[in-house]
Parts: C-alpha cells; sequence; structure tokens
C-alpha cells in the first residue's frame, strides 16, 4: 500500500528530509559511540602503551562496538524523526487518497510533535535496551538475538506506526486507535523485517507511516458502514 507513496513527490519531499536527519543524527550518535567507547576501553587498561597494536585493537573493537550499536539506533533514530515529520506524511496521503479525511482532521501543533516525537524515541530505546541481556543469553543460538529485536520492534513500530496515523484524528483525549491487535503486529513485523534489510531499511519508516494510514481509513470506513 505505501509502496505507491513514493511517486507522490509531496511524500518524497519528506522523505528526503527525514532521511537527512535521521543519517545526520545516527552519524553524530555512531561518532560520539566510537569515542566515548574508544576512551573508556584505554582507560580499562587498553592505552597505546599496554602492549604492541594495544592502540589499533581498541579502536577496532571500538568501532565494531559502535556499529552493533548503530543498528539498533537506527529504527530508534528514524522511527523518532518520523514521528516528528508523521502530520506531513500522514497529511500527504490523506490529502491524495482520502481528501474528505484530511479536512476533518485536526493539525497538530509543534509542541506535540515534538513531545510524541521523544516519547517515541525513549520507549524504542527503553524496550531495546531492555531486551538487550536476553538477546546476550541467546548468542549461542546464532539467530537468538535477531529474533528477539525482531519480535521487541515488530510489537513496538506496530504500536508507534498506528499512532502516528491516528493522532491527526484523535480529536477527544485518551480515544483509541481503531486498528486490531493482529493489523498493528503485521504492519509491525513488516516494517521491522524491512528495517533489517540494507538500502530498504532507508525506506521502511516513511512506507510503514504510509501503509499505517491506509490501513486506518479502510478501518474507519468499515466502521463507518458497520454503524
Amino acid at each position: 500500500m505505501g509502496l505507491r507513496q513514493l511517486a507522490d513527490p509531496a511524500v518524497l519531499r519528506i522523505w528526503v528530509k527525514s532521511l537527512a536527519v535521521s543519517l545526520l543524527l545516527t552519524a553524530l550518535l555512531g561518532a560520539a559511540g566510537w569515542w566515548g567507547l574508544d576512551w573508556l576501553l584505554a582507560r580499562e587498561g587498553l592505552g597505546d602503551g599496554a602492549f604492541a597494536w594495544a592502540g589499533p585493537l581498541r579502536q577496532a573493537a571500538a568501532g565494531l562496538l559502535a556499529l552493533f550499536g548503530l543498528w539498533l539506533a537506527w529504527r530508534v533514530v528514524a522511527i523518532a524523526v518520523l514521528q516528528f515529520f508523521a502530520d506531513e506524511v500522514v497529511l500527504a496521503v490523506e490529502r491524495r487518497h482520502y481528501p474528505a479525511a484530511a479536512a476533518k482532521a485536526r493539525d497538530l501543533p509543534l509542541a506535540e510533535q515534538t513531545r510524541v516525537a521523544l516519547a517515541s524515541a525513549a520507549r524504542a530505546l527503553g524496550w531495546n535496551l531492555a531486551a538487550l541481556p536476553v538477546a546476550l543469553l541467546l548468542l549461542i543460538t546464532g539467530i537468538g538475538p535477531a529474533l528477539v529485536f525482531f519480535a521487541v520492534n515488530a510489537v513496538l513500530l506496530g504500536r508507534e506506526l498506528a499512532d502516528m496515523a491516528w493522532l491527526r484524528h484523535a480529536h477527544a483525549p485518551g480515544a483509541k486507535v481503531p486498528l486490531r491487535r493482529g493489523e498493528r503486529l503485521a504492519l509491525g513485523a513488516v516494517v521491522t523485517g524491512m528495517l533489517m534489510l540494507p538500502f530498504v531499511n532507508l525506506l521502511a519508516p516513511l512506507l510503514g507511516a504510509a501503509s499505517a494510514t491506509h490501513l486506518l481509513h479502510r478501518r474507519l470506513a468499515v466502521a463507518g458502514a458497520d454503524a
């Protein structure tokens, strides 16, 4: 569903903006992580004078750890940034496919967009860190860590993307997203799988947001027909 949105210039502009910000933030996190790990390893005994090749070994170890951290951080950063641009994504999809709904939706204040984006990032970071010990215990299985992170992020992303699409229409405080749990989980699983694939992961957040918007309006249409 969301793949068709790539032909929409408005959606493409949002993708370029969100991708540029996501890549910049991820690069800054990676550089900071490498520097911090290099300093920590040197402090714990891997200084340049410890033994021959201590410096290159320490820097290589810090680089590998930083790359692993970036693999975990990318989905957190990408979804948080997209949450900040979520109003534009959903609006672009709705204007093209659901103009009547777009006309009735509310505009999100910048403060609310920022709050939602930060809360989303905090949830994603917290749950991924909580899953890390379990993933490390399953490291000997080979596939265990990937399955753990896949399951955690499928649930998280399904919720985040559904909330992202619903936010402009949730006029009443506490109004629940009309998507079913199975729909949210399926959406989250597909997007999480895309986030694990090189190059495809650059498109995954935007395609997920567009797909969530289509799913939401189909569910609202069904609910309206039943009413």
